[in-house]
Formats: C-alpha cells, sequence, structure tokens
C-alpha cells in the first residue's frame, strides 16, 4: 500500500512515556517507550520519514510559580532539559531496533546532541534517519507543543500526529465524561468556536496560518501509527 505521507512529525507527551504509573520519581515505563519505537520502526520500514518531538511532562512540569518558588523562565528550562532525557531515552530504543537517528537540540549540548540546524534534520530526514528534536524551541513561555508545530513547518512535514492516551478529539473530555463523542473531522475554526483544547492557541494558530493539519489519535495502541500513515480513519484529523 502506498503511505499517505512522505515525512511526518510525531507529537508525544512526556506523561505517556510513564505509562499509567504514579508515585515516586520513575519517569520511563520501558515496555511504553518500546512500544513506541516498534511502532516507529514499522513506519520507517516503509520509506516514511519520521521527525518527534516529545514533551517533558513526566519530568517536570512548568509549575505554577507562587506554588514551587521557581521562576517561570527558569521552570521552563528545567521542562527543556527534561525533553532532553526523554528524547535520548526514545534514541537508545530506537537505536537498540536498528533504527538510526540524530537527537538535535535547541540548546547547545555538544557532548549529547547536535544543534538544532534546520537543513541538516532535512538531509538526515532524506537519509532516513529519525530526528527527534529536543529542548523545545530554546525558549521558555513556549510549550512543545508549539515546538512540534514550529518544527513541522520548518521540516516541510505533510502532518502532524499528536498521540495522545485518548483516541481523537471529544465533544468533552470522554474521561469525565461519558456522553462525550468523538470527532471523525473537524476544522480549525470550528476547535476555536467551541473551545476545544487540542493543542495550546500558538501551536495551534501557526498550523492553522500554515494549512499544516494535525491529526490526534491513540499511540498506546500498538500498530495505530501505521495505520494512520497508510491512509486509515484513525483518530481525529484538523484540517
Amino acid at each position: 500500500m502506498q503511505p499517505k505521507y512522505k515525512r511526518i512529525l510525531l507529537k508525544l507527551s512526556g506523561e505517556a512515556l510513564s505509562g499509567n504509573k504514579s508515585g515516586g520519581f520513575d519517569p520511563f515505563n520501558p515496555a511504553v517507550i518500546e512500544q513506541y519505537a516498534n511502532d516507529i520502526k514499522l513506519v520507517t520500514d516503509q520509506g516514511i520519514q519520521v521527525a518527534i518531538v516529545i514533551g517533558g511532562g513526566n519530568i517536570y512540569r512548568g509549575m505554577n510559580e507562587s506554588e514551587s518558588g521557581i521562576e517561570r523562565a527558569h521552570g521552563d528550562y528545567m521542562g527543556m532539559l527534561a525533553t532532553m532525557i526523554n528524547g535520548m531515552a526514545m534514541q537508545a530504543m530506537l537505536e537498540k531496533i536498528g533504527v538510526f537517528t540524530r537527537l538535535q537540540s535547541a540548546i547547545k549540548m555538544e557532548q549529547i546532541a547536535e544543534p538544532y540546524i534546520r537543513r541538516r534534520a532535512m538531509r538526515h530526514l532524506e537519509k532516513g534517519r529519525v530526528v527527534i528534536f529536543g529542548a523545545g524551541t530554546g525558549n521558555p513561555y513556549f510549550t512543545t507543543d508549539t515546538a512540534g508545530s514550529l518544527r513541522a513547518i520548518e521540516i516541510k512535514a505533510d502532518v502532524i500526529l499528536k498521540g495522545t492516551r485518548v483516541d481523537g478529539i471529544y465533544t468533552a473530555d470522554p474521561e469525565k465524561d461519558p456522553t462525550a463523542t468523538r470527532y471523525d473531522k473537524i476544522s480549525f475554526q470550528e476547535c476555536i468556536s467551541k473551545g476545544l483544547k487540542v493543542m495550546d492557541m500558538t501551536a495551534f494558530t501557526l498550523c492553522m496560518e500554515n494549512k499544516l493539519p494535525i491529526i490526534v489519535f491513540d499511540m498506546n495502541k500498538p500498530g495505530n501509527l501505521l495505520k494512520l500513515v497508510e491512509g486509515e480513519a484513525v483518530g481525529t484529523l484538523v484540517s
């Protein structure tokens, strides 16, 4: 089957990497990272170019300054370092199963990652390497959703695939409201008018202005990623 997309940006939340663990500092669930890596390999084996942005919420979430005593900018830099830890974990798992990768950082850390250089990232993708973008945009006050949207536009990705724990966008939070129904397709304008939280507003507006579609899907179901890139109706398409 001919894949629907040639180049994708996969946006993963940091929380997803911990599985359903809670309590204590144990941010990684190896089974979850292994499943993600295997799913990504299935896609790269089809010749699809894959870039990844991972959040850092399993290690450090931007906290309320008044509660934590840590000012926002300082906390955001801590979050950027957390994304690098997650990026290294994903890189290690991908390389363990034979996928060539490159980790690029928006903040200089020569010993562990290349600096983010757009043209170099695109060259890696053309050579079939998975490129993992770490450290967000390199600036505080921007989320990893915004970093994902920005990188996707820069590298000319065909689509952003937002892998979450739910299987799409619902009329309400399906974990809280059992009557919530799922959208198969929805427009950017509808998402805004209905107040649906797909990404933060900066990230969402970037995608809308650049006509970059977003698909929200359940990454925790093995094989979903491959089905999606082959054109099956998985998750919710925002376009």
